[in-house]
């Protein structure tokens, strides 16, 4: 029925209005800095809203497939904190791309299970098997775009509550690594201003980009152990199952 392309056709929509609209060329880091003081006196007056605001326009950008999230990450720990800034994405992230998810499995649920034979079929079957595992390692280790592992989950049959519950989880990590950043980059844009000059690029050097480029080879490294992990216990599944 044609109103099922309904809520992705919005989603689409949504996305070519604001680039036609230029709202992209506002999310950059110098937009960012340039901001700061009217930004944290909006957050200082309504904290609460202000919250609220930036979790809705995440899950917004998240949901339109908006090439950003790094960046929002490193505003979110820049303007709330690394705690408060990362759960506020962790929150807006996995709305965001549950709203993608379905409105993806609305538009093709379906096609991919008509269509599918021979490989395919075993291919979509193993996904739908262990999709809470595939789903946990694409997002601990994010080899693909955020919103490529939102749509692809919504060709095969995967429950609700899987999805949400990999990508909460999975996201975890990296969230709180790059949150971190974003908190250090005020220190640097304080120091930088009270010596009176422009941020340089070894002004970026903190302990926070540190802590956070470990964080993440922490991610990469759990991606690898738990893939490992995934194959050998598919492996001892192949190995006792019927001849």
């Amino acid at each position: 029925m044609p109103w099922r392309f309904v809520p992705l056709g919005l989603i689409v929509l949504a996305l070519v209005i604001g680039y036609g609209l230029g709202w992209h060329e506002h999310l950059s880091l110098g937009a960012l800095v340039e901001g700061r003081a009217a930004l944290e006196n909006k957050i200082e007056a309504h904290p609460v809203l202000s919250a609220a605001g930036f979790t809705a326009i995440y899950a917004a950008a998240a949901a339109v497939a908006l090439p950003a999230s790094a960046l929002l990450t490193i505003a979110a720990g820049f303007l709330f904190g690394w705690l408060v800034g990362g759960s506020l994405v962790l929150i807006g992230a996995t709305a965001g791309a549950t709203a993608l998810f379905l409105a993806a499995r609305t538009a093709f649920g379906g096609v991919l299970r008509k269509c599918a034979g021979g490989r395919t079929a075993q291919l979509a079957k193993g996904f739908e098997d262990g999709a809470f595992g595939y789903l946990l390692v694409l997002r601990l280790a994010p080899i693909f775009p955020f919103w490529l592992v939102n749509i692809v989950p919504a060709f095969f049959r995967v429950p609700l509550r899987t999805f949400i519950a990999a990508t909460a989880l999975g996201i975890i990590p990296a969230t709180y690594a790059y949150a971190y950043l974003g908190q250090g980059l005020d220190s640097v844009l304080l120091a930088a201003s009270a010596a009176g000059r422009e941020v340089e690029l070894q002004d970026l050097a903190t302990k926070e980009l540190t802590l956070s480029l470990g964080g993440l080879a922490v991610v990469a490294a759990l991606a690898v152990i738990i893939k490992r992990r995934l194959k050998g216990k598919a492996a001892a599944e192949g190995a006792h199952g019927p001849k």
